[in-house]
């Protein structure tokens, strides 16, 4: 979830060091295979692999992990609207075809070439995004079609 190009390492970022040093003061892992070493199993003998310490290092820009700790600690935000394209689609092809998905997938609106499954998945998409409103969508329907019988 977190990039390279995150903020917080862009502003702690010093241009006259090496990236190795940038990480290190940050206390960032530039090889994360070095910083958690992987235990290596050799014919049912467990070896550690590099089990030396090159001492502690200084971390000079703690806020960096600090900053991105908590962001990263943070409920991410879910959107909780469709687009008016997929709504108007819908809305289209229910109008039109009911609940018939073979005959959606053959009408010339049906531009992305969906299928029978992926139309009704869309459906169901907005029927779970808006209940109340595919209910009421639903209930204006009911008259039209009982006066083209």
């Amino acid at each position: 979830r977190l990039s390279p190009r995150s903020s917080h390492i862009r502003h702690a970022w010093d241009p006259h060091k090496s990236v190795a040093q940038n990480l290190a003061e940050m206390g960032l892992a530039e090889d994360p295979n070095k910083a958690v070493p992987i235990p290596k199993k050799l014919s049912g003998m467990e070896v550690e692999s590099d089990g030396q310490q090159l001492g502690k290092k200084i971390v000079r820009k703690p806020y960096v992990v600090n900053e991105m700790e908590l962001e990263a600690s943070l409920p991410e935000k879910k959107s909780n609207t469709l687009s008016r394209d997929l709504i108007d689609y819908v809305r289209y092809m229910i109008q039109n075809h009911g609940e018939n998905y073979k005959e959606m997938a053959r009408d010339e609106k049906n531009y992305y070439q969906d299928t029978p499954k992926q139309i009704k998945r869309k459906i169901n998409v907005y029927k779970n995004f808006y209940p109340e409103e595919y209910k009421d969508f639903i209930a204006s329907l009911k008259p039209e079609k009982m006066e083209v019988q």
